[in-house]
């Protein structure tokens, strides 16, 4: 080693860390980020360096201090949500259904009605390193769950189109907005490059990725994943209302124009995207917010369900674990039901100016969940917390809230665990996918041959054809179709 090789190595070894960065740290009790500086290249410091001064330190100071202060904090009694707050399935008249369809349809085809899709998630679960959306469940038309989502925008601005006399479907648009993740961004825009975003327009659709959170040890401090970087995991789904604040997204909605926000996860196969007889019910109900909920199967079954917090308080959702056992089998002797029966399965809708408030709600009192995990990092895996908040957090700051029951076997076909797992796997949201599609044929008096029993098998009903079974008379009526297959124009 030469003299001024030798004097370099020793300045980097002596030369301190960023001195106002420092000070930084310290202010908030962090300092040990820049534990192992002295051990560090001069190109791993300045990584490091980049990565402390990309975080938002008050904020994430102001987030770990209210979490984990409102975590032993004693939560108001729960109540079962009143009745008045829910159109169950069978009170619901025809007439409601179809004026409610008839107002959905106006609102879109006015450009009023958005779509919100929370999409950060890989399929890990699933065996799959892709973005969830980009799965394909085993659809005799072997189209992803994206594809599906697409195609049934594109049907209802048809319906949009021709049920206000616009003509050509061209006139109506529905902005797609997709929340992706650090982890999904890239890939969920080329899936959608590629696939030449399956018909839609590419303005139409609008990328913004959710945000990310440091891990923190239980004595608050920044877990670091390695010597220069600070561990950090996505900021869970309901960090979809500051990261449409932060990419300025709301005011992109309130330009076009937009005042119902219809918000879901990908991993359904049967989401009605846009609903038009939820849109209608949600202007018609004057709500701030709205969810599709499904009857509780049983009482232990592991959902969240909607509650009321505290005498006359707001509607939320409450975990399956926070819920207990006896409160969970007790049953109305009104109505017959379980008094605690309406599970959120992630169909919700809100207004602009609702989330407008909840962006700034959430943000001001910066409480999110902690979920106790072991994290990567510098001393192996280290036990820790993750930082996220839930989409239905929003559901507190609403003045008012409507639920509107659905069928699960008309539209909820979760697609969480991989084949061979006990339930909502790709095999069961592909069989109800089948089931529903065979059901809308044979009403439209269509006939079935199969060669393998029928549960088992069915039709699929492109989405371009049917919405939700209206419309497959020309198409059905007299034919016979041999499951399974895929029916198209």
């Amino acid at each position: 080693m030469t003299e001024s090789q030798g004097e370099s190595n020793n300045a980097t070894a002596t030369t301190p860390p960023p001195q106002p960065l420092l000070e930084r740290l310290k202010d908030y009790g962090q300092e040990d980020a820049f534990a192992l500086w002295d051990e560090l290249s001069l190109e791993e410091r300045d990584l490091l360096v980049k990565d402390i001064e990309s975080l938002d330190l008050p904020r994430i100071d102001r987030i770990i201090r209210c979490s984990l202060r409102s975590q032993g904090l004693p939560a108001a009694a729960i109540e079962p949500v009143p009745e008045s707050s829910v159109s169950t399935a069978e009170e619901r008249t025809l007439e409601e259904r179809e004026r409610w369809w008839k107002m959905g349809l106006k609102a879109i085809s006015d450009g009023k009605v958005a779509v919100l899709l929370l999409s950060g998630g890989q399929g890990t679960r699933l065996g799959s390193s892709d973005p969830k959306g980009c799965f394909n469940i085993g659809l005799p038309s072997g189209k992803s769950l994206f594809q599906l989502q697409a195609e049934r925008i594109l049907c209802l601005q048809r319906l949009a189109a021709q049920a206000t006399n616009e003509g050509s479907s061209g006139s109506v648009q529905i902005h797609w907005y997709i929340m992706t993740s650090p982890f999904t961004d890239d890939t969920t825009r080329k899936y959608f490059e590629s696939h030449k975003f399956f018909g839609l327009e590419p303005d139409q659709v609008t990328f913004f990725q959710q945000g990310t959170i440091p891990c923190v040890s239980k004595d608050s401090r920044l877990i670091m994943e390695t010597p220069y970087r600070v561990a950090k995991a996505p900021d869970g789904n309901g960090g979809v209302y500051s990261a449409l604040k932060s990419s300025r997204l709301l005011e992109d909605m309130a330009v076009r124009g937009i005042k119902y926000v219809d918000c879901y996860g990908v991993d359904n196969a049967l989401v009605r995207v846009a609903d038009p007889t939820f849109v209608g019910y949600f202007i018609d109900k004057g709500v701030a917010s709205a969810a599709k909920v499904v009857r509780k199967a049983y009482p232990q079954e592991k959902v969240g369900v909607f509650v009321r917090r505290g005498k006359g308080g707001p509607l939320t959702v409450v975990e399956y674990s926070e819920l207990d056992s006896s409160l969970a089998s007790a049953i109305n002797q009104e109505t017959g039901r379980l008094r605690f029966c309406w599970s959120n399965v992630c169909l919700h809708m809100f207004s602009l100016d609702f989330l407008n408030q909840v962006a700034n709600g959430l943000e001001k009192d910066s409480i999110y969940h902690l979920a106790e995990k072991k994290i990567p990092s510098i001393h192996g895996h280290t036990m820790g917390y993750k930082l996220e908040q839930f989409i239905f957090d929003a559901f507190p700051y609403a003045p008012s809230t409507a639920l509107f029951e659905v069928l699960r076997e008309e539209e909820f076909a979760p697609v969480k665990n991989a084949n061979g797992s006990n339930f909502d796997t790709p095999d069961s949201a592909r069989l109800l996918v089948l089931r529903l599609h065979s059901r809308w044929v044979v009403a439209a008096g269509g006939f079935l041959t199969h060669s393998v029993p029928l549960y088992a098998t069915g039709v699929e009903v492109s989405p371009l054809c049917s919405y939700a079974g209206e419309n497959l008379e020309a198409i059905c009526r007299g034919r016979t179709f041999h499951a399974p297959c895929e029916i198209t124009f």
